[in-house]
C-alpha cells in the first residue's frame, strides 16, 4: 500500500526452543520483495534455526509468520512448493552429471516435462555450466558444485531463495562469483534470504539482520546498522604493537583494538578523535606511533560493538541478580 514493496517474510516474535535450550528468542523480521537480506551471527547464533522456521521445516514454539503469503506453521508444504532452498551441505548426486543433476532437480521442484530440457539449458548458460554439463558431479571442485547447487536450488524460478551459510568452506574466488549469481539471480526477481557468519559478506546484503544469543540485535542496511553505532576508526602503525594494544584497551573510550598484520585497528565510541586519542595514549606510554589514519567503520566493527554492549549488559544483569 502506498507504493510500498509486497513483503515476501513477515515474521513476529518467533521463538523456538529445544528442551531448555532457547535458540530463538522473540525475532521479528520483514523482508521485500526482490531484495538480499542477510542473517548474520557467530555460530550458534540462532541463525539456522530462524530459517528452517520460515521454510516450514521446523515449527516455532511461539509467534507466528508469513512466507510467500503462507503460514509457516499451518501451511509448511505449500511454502515448500515455493521456495529453493540450499545450504553448505547442499545435496548433488556425485555419480550424476551436472547437467542430468539439474534435470532431476526440475522434476523434484514440478518444472513441466515440456519446459524442462529448455529451462536446464538455459539455467547452464546463465551459470557458466555449459561446459561441464557432462561432467560428474563429484570430481567438481568446491566453487563449481557451489555453482551446481544454487543452479538445482533455482531451477523452478522460485520467487524466494533461503541460502543457509552457503560460502562456509569456499574460497574467496568462488565466493566472490557466487555474490554475482547472486545479485542476478536478485535482479530477474527472486528474492534472496541468506545465514552467514562471514562479516565481509554483510557488505553485499541490502538489508541485515543481526542474531546474537538467539535474539535480534539489529535491522538495517549496512550503511544504516553501522550508523547507529556511532563509532570512529583509526589504523596505527605503533612499535611494541601487542603493548600498545594493552595500553590501549585499557582506556574507557576504546571500543576495540585488533592485529591486522603490522598494524593495529582502533575502534572508539562516537564524539572521541581516535587518531588524536591513540596518540596522546601512546606518547603517555612512551611508544612510538609512526603514523595513524582514520578509516572507514565496516559491518563487522559495528557487530563487535552490538554483541560487547550486549556482553556487558549481560554480566551487570546478572551482577545484580547476584546481589538480590
Amino acid at each position: 500500500m502506498n507504493g510500498a514493496p509486497e513483503r515476501i517474510i513477515e515474521a513476529e516474535h518467533l521463538s523456538r526452543t529445544f528442551g531448555k535450550l532457547v535458540a530463538v528468542r522473540d525475532v521479528s523480521l520483514s523482508v521485500k520483495r526482490g531484495e538480499i537480506f542477510g542473517v548474520l551471527g557467530p555460530n550458534g547464533a540462532g541463525k539456522s534455526t530462524t530459517i528452517r522456521m520460515l521454510c516450514g521445516i521446523l515449527d516455532p514454539t511461539g509467534g507466528r509468520g508469513t512466507v510467500v503469503g503462507f503460514d509457516i506453521a499451518k501451511e509448511s508444504e505449500r511454502i515448500k512448493e515455493r521456495i529453493g532452498y540450499m545450504t553448505q551441505r547442499f545435496s548433488l548426486y556425485e555419480d550424476l552429471t551436472v547437467s542430468e543433476n539439474l534435470t532431476f532437480y526440475a522434476g523434484i521442484y514440478g518444472v513441466p516435462r515440456k519446459d524442462k530440457r529448455a529451462r536446464v539449458t538455459e539455467v547452464m548458460e546463465t551459470s557458466g555450466l555449459l561446459d561441464r554439463k557432462d561432467q560428474l558431479a563429484g570430481t567438481l571442485s568446491g566453487g563449481w558444485k557451489q555453482r551446481v547447487a544454487l543452479a538445482c536450488a533455482t531451477i523452478h524460478r522460485p520467487p524466494l531463495l533461503f541460502l543457509d551459510e552457503p560460502t562456509a568452506g569456499v574460497d574467496p574466488v568462488s565466493r566472490r562469483d557466487f555474490w554475482e549469481q547472486i545479485h542476478r539471480i536478485s535482479a530477474e526477481g527472486t528474492t534472496a534470504l541468506l545465514t552467514t557468519h562471514y562479516m565481509d559478506e554483510a557488505e553485499r546484503c541490502h538489508r541485515l539482520a543481526f542474531i546474537f544469543r538467539g535474539e535480534l540485535l539489529d535491522v538495517g542496511t549496512p550503511d544504516e546498522i553501522v550508523a547507529r553505532r556511532a563509532l570512529r576508526v583509526a589504523e596505527l602503525d605503533v612499535e611494541r604493537a601487542t603493548e600498545a594494544a594493552t595500553v590501549l584497551r585499557a582506556s574507557a573510550a576504546v571500543e576495540e583494538v585488533a592485529h591486522y598484520g603490522h598494524l593495529l585497528r582502533m575502534c572508539v565510541r562516537a564524539g572521541q578523535d581516535p587518531v588524536a586519542l591513540a596518540s596522546g595514549l601512546l606518547a603517555a606510554a612512551g611508544i612510538a606511533l609512526r603514523s595513524a589514519r582514520e578509516t572507514r567503520v565496516t559491518v563487522e566493527d559495528a557487530f563487535v560493538a552490538m554483541v560487547r554492549a550486549d556482553e556487558a549488559a549481560q554480566g551487570a544483569h546478572a551482577g545484580k541478580a547476584a546481589q538480590s
